[in-house]
């Protein structure tokens, strides 16, 4: 058995074993590139770690560290309550607020799974009040968390054209963006009329005595801390609560949202504004900007951001870095090319495309969706060389396929948005997101495909 061929099943047997074991699919690929490039590449300490993406490691810690600090001191909570308040009752508007929310969250820094933790009790909740359903609000909210997920400064942004700008590959942030943003916005516009858009559009606004806001009586910005009649719905049947009572909250606060802006949340805010003006205005880099900001807020808030560096994404740091330092064994084993040249002696680039496409998101419905993007666009470098297959379009149709379908109850997110439902048959809904996901994993890739990749855009 040739070596490169090793190195491929060793990669085949990493996704196995994180999908069926739930082992830091990360740490497994260090063990990998750690036994390959020993016993079959014949490379040293220092070979193997020539792959370690330092840039993207200080991108990952950097921006999560921020976010986390968001979180600490309730800037979150407090966007999200804003933007709730911003339906004034209009029922139909709520599940599109909460796509829009967790868009912006995951297109300014935050972990696509960070996001959806943070959006999907309150929208459930909203979603068990407001008699809407659960299958709507939860895929507005994973769809919301992929449209934003993109971006140049986000995570999956930063890894995706990381990886690209390591392969001198042709590139296009924008174009990257868009794709995923068009993607998921028609995504969620079809599931908003097939899942019951129309009818909610029919009802028009409520007024708070209509049910207000899960836990709270008055308004449709309730916290779940109680005060009205009802219970919380996001506190029943083991889903977490919808967000956790701070001292600082109180009914009427700025903005009507029922949560002061204290000046650290103010700081905040301002720290992410600024961290997007400095990379989309000054081109600064992400992670060492990112680090500085919440340097900054911590030196200032001690105590609001003690927990932060706890909170950092770490098993998603130790999972890319895991899985591109494993890439870069591959590549310097000359695996890469191996297995580019063998895609590509399918003799139709375009069917080689699409299995591609198919491959990240079948794997990505099980596993995770940046580690299969790492693996997958290098894989597909010699293959893109060839000139066929517009390296543009073609990076965006897999960016697209295998991000699309963690609307899966088997990926991180799904599984968020099953655990957040109050009130509902598990087993039922369970089963509803299991045949939606499958029906993204059957449909999606083709149409990445056919509208990226045919067209040979770049």
């Amino acid at each position: 058995m040739s070596p490169e061929l090793i190195s491929i099943l060793v990669l085949v047997v990493v996704f196995v074993i994180a999908t069926t074991r739930s082992v830091n699919m990360g740490a497994l690929a260090f063990a990998a590139a750690f036994g390959v490039g020993t016993l079959v590449a014949d490379l040293d300490a220092d070979g193997i770690f020539a792959g370690f993406p330092g840039d993207l490691f200080v991108v990952l810690v950097g921006v999560t560290y921020l976010f986390a600090i968001a979180r600490a001191n309730g800037t979150t909570d407090w966007l999200v309550h804003a933007a709730v308040r911003l339906v004034r009752g209009r029922v139909a508007l709520i599940p599109w607020v909460m796509f829009a929310l967790t868009g912006a969250l995951t297109a300014i820094g935050a972990v696509s799974p960070a996001a959806v933790a943070i959006v999907a009790p309150i929208a459930l909740s909203f979603a068990t009040r407001y008699s809407i359903s659960p299958l709507l609000m939860g895929t507005m909210v994973v769809h919301g968390a992929q449209a934003g997920g993109f971006s140049p400064i986000s995570i999956y942004g930063s890894i995706v054209n990381g990886i690209v700008e390591r392969e001198k590959l042709p590139g296009s942030e924008i174009g990257l963006f868009l794709a995923s943003l068009v993607a998921n916005l028609l995504i969620a516009a079809v599931l908003f009329a097939v899942l019951g858009g129309r009818k909610l559009w029919a009802r028009g606004a409520v007024t708070p005595e209509d049910g207000g806001a899960p836990g709270k009586g008055p308004g449709p910005t309730g916290t779940g801390a109680g005060g009205g009649t009802d219970a919380a719905p996001g506190t029943g049947g083991g889903a977490p609560t919808a967000v956790a009572v701070r001292p600082d909250q109180e009914t009427g606060g700025a903005e009507g949202t029922g949560i002061r802006l204290t000046p650290a949340r103010i700081a905040t805010l301002v720290a992410l504004v600024a961290l997007v003006v400095a990379v989309l205005g000054f081109d600064l880099d992400a992670g060492l900007t990112a680090v500085t900001l919440a340097v900054v807020l911590s030196t200032a808030w001690p105590d609001d951001s003690r927990r932060a560096v706890g909170e950092i994404a770490w098993s998603t740091v130790l999972l890319i870095c895991g899985v591109l330092t494993y890439v870069g064994v591959l590549e310097e084993m000359g695996t890469i090319t191996w297995a580019g040249e063998g895609v590509g002696g399918i003799g139709v680039p375009l069917l080689a495309a699409l299995l591609l496409c198919y491959i990240g998101a079948i794997v990505s419905a099980f596993a995770s969706s940046v580690g299969i993007m790492g693996a997958l666009i290098p894989l597909a470098v010699p293959f893109l060389a060839q000139g066929e297959i517009g390296a543009v379009g073609m990076i965006a149709a897999l960016a697209v396929s295998a991000t699309v379908v963690d609307v899966s109850p088997f990926s991180t997110n799904g599984a968020l948005v099953l655990a957040a439902a109050p009130d509902v048959d598990r087993d039922r809904f369970f089963r509803q997101l299991m045949i939606y996901g499958g029906i993204v994993v059957a449909a999606v890739p083709a149409l990445a495909w056919l509208v990226l990749v045919v067209p040979g855009f770049g």
